[in-house]
């Protein structure tokens, strides 16, 4: 079985440019055929002019190529971190199932290791931090990227927490817009930073980074405190309530229930099973207003604000919130 006990050194900016180019050649040669990823290590592939997005027609190749192109950012926020794998096979529009396992004989190009899960059952797991790893989950129909709150090394402590902010069915963006400011009131009163990024869906995601050594129980309370705050101070507008149909259509749901072992959301820069092939999207906080559409954030759209406004979760991601903050409230 392919099992590394680390990710090796990642592709220079000229390495990945060559792979984006390989992966246009196959596809444009019929879409199977094998591209060299690193030295001694290479990834088959198949059926790359298949259609993942047909209202935009992106194809499986444009996916690779996209986090390709993106990986010097996408690699340090899936790094060392297990992944749940949400597979749609013949994609957007088609059925899909959930994957939890490593597959039993893994390509080398896949990274795999043994994770202990919150029963204390170890099973073989996918874990990010390879480009071949991402390509392959793609190349399998799990193009969206779900790592776990926790990598592999210290599974049992989190290293951040996330409020997802769902809306219902008649709420416009606009009031998801603004419940996260009102979430951002109740940090900054707290004294904690936050990332925030689109969904890639039709809400938005603030994660909170802990500090060295959080527990399980201390990523799970601290959303929750912050959640059921708003939610109180604007009960109009956010809910915490968890079952669908006693929510209300036109709330934003306050969802702090993704932060046990093993949940997961999409990660930054992960593209989502949405019609339009939206990606998750690092915003600043100054860019939450009215008219912001998170559909505008795209496999074709996102390297070119990239190249505009760089790496925005990065610098969020490496500095954790004061322990004696988190472990007090």
């Amino acid at each position: 079985m392919a099992k590394t006990s680390g990710s090796p050194k990642p592709p220079s900016a000229s390495a990945l440019n060559k792979i984006v180019a390989e992966l246009q050649r196959i596809e444009d040669g019929g879409g199977d055929g094998t591209v060299e990823l690193t030295r001694g290590s290479a990834l088959k592939v198949s059926s790359l002019a298949k259609v993942l997005f047909p209202k935009p027609k992106v194809t499986k190749g444009e996916v690779m190529r996209y986090y390709t192109s993106v990986w010097p950012y996408l690699r340090t926020v899936l790094n060392d971190r297990p992944l749940s794998l949400k597979r749609f096979p013949d994609g957007v529009t088609g059925e899909f199932f959930f994957q939890q396992k490593a597959p039993p004989n893994p390509p080398d190009a896949l990274r795999v290791e043994t994770v202990t899960g919150v029963g204390g059952d170890k099973q073989q797991r996918v874990v990010g931090g390879t480009l071949g790893t991402t390509l392959y989950c793609t190349q399998i129909g799990a193009f969206e990227c779900n790592p776990w709150n926790a990598r592999v090394k210290s599974i049992d402590q989190p290293d951040f927490t996330v409020i997802d902010l769902d809306p219902g069915a008649r709420s416009p963006f606009a009031r998801v817009v603004e419940v996260a400011l009102w979430v951002k009131e109740a940090l900054d009163f707290l004294g904690l930073h936050a990332g925030l990024k689109t969904s890639g869906a039709t809400g938005l995601h603030i994660v909170i980074p802990l500090p060295p050594k959080s527990t399980d129980v201390i990523a799970e309370r601290v959303p929750r405190i912050i959640a059921e705050a708003v939610a109180s101070a604007h009960p109009r507008s956010a809910t915490v309530v968890r079952p669908l149909k006693e929510r209300g259509s036109s709330k934003i749901y306050v969802d702090f229930g993704q932060n046990a072992r093993g949940k997961t959301v999409a990660s930054a820069y992960s593209v989502r099973a949405r019609p339009e092939a939206t990606v998750s999207t690092p915003l600043a906080w100054d860019e939450l207003e009215p008219g912001l559409d998170p559909r505008d954030f795209t496999v074709r759209t996102l390297p070119m604000r990239l190249d505009r406004v760089g790496d925005l979760w990065g610098a969020i991601m490496k500095k954790p919130n004061p322990s004696r903050i988190v472990t007090t409230l």
